[in-house]
């Protein structure tokens, strides 16, 4: 039977590393606290946020929204910052690898760079060989978000808001953005989208933090065993853009129905894990989209026990292995990162959708409002 996250947190109590399990029920949690984390070039100023409640740690930037630390209890309740990341700010600015930011305004691939709406072309950022990612070359994940802090009875947490001009990466109309990060008593982390706009254009906002339930620099997340609640995934070309197929994923590698160790299946030779180099594709989560958060993913590290949960509205899931790292960064454990030392669980719409009619709309108009929610629950046992 599973430890109960009460039982983890009074472990952790009882070895007095922190104080983090008494707030854990504490009738409001602190407000969190902000300590500079450097400048741009430019002169503008980035902070980092402190923020704690039910025996979940966080520290998240200004600076593109990133989560720079998630601190998790394992089994016993000893610590560990389970997100790959940086302890420099200049590092996130050299770094094209995502680590923990918010991605817009397109999260993934759109083919090309270009797509059409209502009549119209439009040409976007292209950064990534012929193609535009995660909303091109100055997408959200460069950018320095207003950030208000919250303590109440949802939770402890950060709004943080950007306003995308129109026009921005090639992207057509004003996009005003909303991206709450919520703590809640249990330590769920939420994180809940919202936006509009002020002309017909494309939204697909995602979170892209690399997972090590281990804890970051501890080696390759190969043994964490993984279950996605998809039958069918989205098959990719030799670019990494899906061809619009919808394939099953009985008897491929890509069948997690059931949980099973990420690297059980990483080299057997499947044509589609070979050309990304591992795994690095859109799966059709069953319950498609909802008005709720549904289940999708359940990732477990058997050495701390750590546990993650997620559930969403969104219809797909990114599920990426850390393929292109390559020993050339650093994390805050001073150990480099390399091929699978991290992965990405990016709740999302699917790839390449602009371009693609039978996939999920990411249309959104004048009068409407995008949502979407995707939470985060630990455990550990």
């Amino acid at each position: 039977m599973e430890t109960s996250r009460r039982t983890v947190l009074t472990a952790a109590a009882a070895a007095g590393l922190t104080a983090a399990a008494g707030t854990a029920h504490a009738a409001r949690p602190a407000t969190p606290s902000k300590e500079p984390f450097g400048t741009l070039p430019d002169g503008t100023k980035v902070h980092r946020w402190s923020l704690e409640n039910g025996g979940t740690r966080m520290k998240v930037l200004s600076y593109g929204g990133i989560v720079q630390s998630l601190e998790l209890p394992d089994r016993h309740g000893r610590y560990a910052n389970v997100s790959l990341g940086f302890d420099d700010l200049t590092d996130y600015l050299d770094a094209t690898t995502y680590f923990g930011a918010l991605i817009g305004r397109y999260g993934n691939r759109v083919a090309g760079g270009r797509f059409t709406l209502d009549g119209r072309s439009y040409q976007l950022s292209v950064n990534d060989g012929g193609n535009s990612l995660h909303g091109g070359a100055q997408g959200f994940d460069k950018r320095v978000w207003d950030v208000e802090p919250f303590a109440d009875r949802s939770g402890v947490g950060l709004v943080l808001r950007y306003v995308s001009a129109d026009g921005e990466m090639g992207y057509p109309g004003t996009l005003r953005t909303k991206v709450t990060y919520t703590l809640t008593t249990g330590g769920d982390w939420r994180v809940a989208y919202a936006a509009t706009t002020d002309r017909a254009t494309v939204v697909n906002l995602t979170q892209h933090t690399y997972f090590n339930l281990a804890g970051e620099g501890s080696g390759d997340v190969l043994g964490h065993e993984l279950r996605l609640d998809a039958s069918r995934f989205t098959p990719t070309d030799a670019t990494l853009i899906p061809t619009g197929e919808l394939a099953a994923v009985r008897g491929t590698p890509f069948d997690f129905r059931r949980a099973k160790p990420v690297g059980r299946d990483i080299r057997a030779g499947h044509e589609q894990v070979v050309a990304a180099r591992g795994y690095d594709h859109n799966w059709v989560l069953d319950k498609g989209v909802t008005r709720r958060p549904g289940p999708c993913a359940t990732l477990r590290d058997p050495e701390s026990g750590r546990t993650l949960r997620i559930a969403t509205t969104e219809p797909g899931v990114q599920f990426y292995s850390g393929n292109f790292l390559d020993g050339t960064l650093t994390g805050p454990s001073g150990r480099t990162y390399r091929q699978g030392d991290g992965l990405c669980l990016e709740t999302q719409h699917f790839p390449d959708s602009p371009n693609q009619p039978a996939f999920p709309s990411t249309v959104l108009r004048p009068g409407e409002a995008y949502t979407s929610t995707t939470v985060h629950r630990f455990s550990a046992a």
